[in-house]
């Protein structure tokens, strides 16, 4: 029966992360925890990632750059590549790099789950 909550859990989650079609700054810092500032940067370094912009210059981001996102802090922060490296992986092996930190998140979010009940079971006893 656990396990069907771990797999619910999941695919709300996954679904959470792209339920809208824009959203702001901030809200892409929260879920991807990347700071704005870095976010800005980023989209100076990597012109795949490139927000739609509205008159006041206020950034809106799709869930591609989110995933964008999402893979460019799994090439820098994860892997430790320089921005020149991050930058050539994504031209040579986008799809693969996605595969790999798509895979990672999803993990992360299971082990995060499988956290909480070990912590649960603790509690009971």
């Amino acid at each position: 029966m656990e396990i069907w909550h771990i797999l619910i859990t999941f695919a709300i989650a996954m679904r959470e992360t792209t339920s809208k079609r824009y959203y702001k700054i901030s809200e892409v810092s929260d879920m991807t925890g990347v700071v704005s500032s870095t976010l800005r940067f980023w989209e100076s370094q990597f012109p795949i990632l490139s927000p739609h912009r509205n008159d006041k210059g206020t950034r809106f981001y799709t869930p591609d750059d989110i995933e964008t996102v999402r893979i460019i802090k799994y090439l820098v922060h994860d892997k430790g590549l320089k921005i020149e490296a991050a930058k050539e992986e994504m031209r040579i092996n986008r799809d693969g790099v996605k595969r790999k930190a798509d895979a990672l998140r999803r993990l992360g979010i299971v082990r995060d789950r499988i956290q909480e009940l070990i912590d649960s079971l603790h509690k009971l006893r």
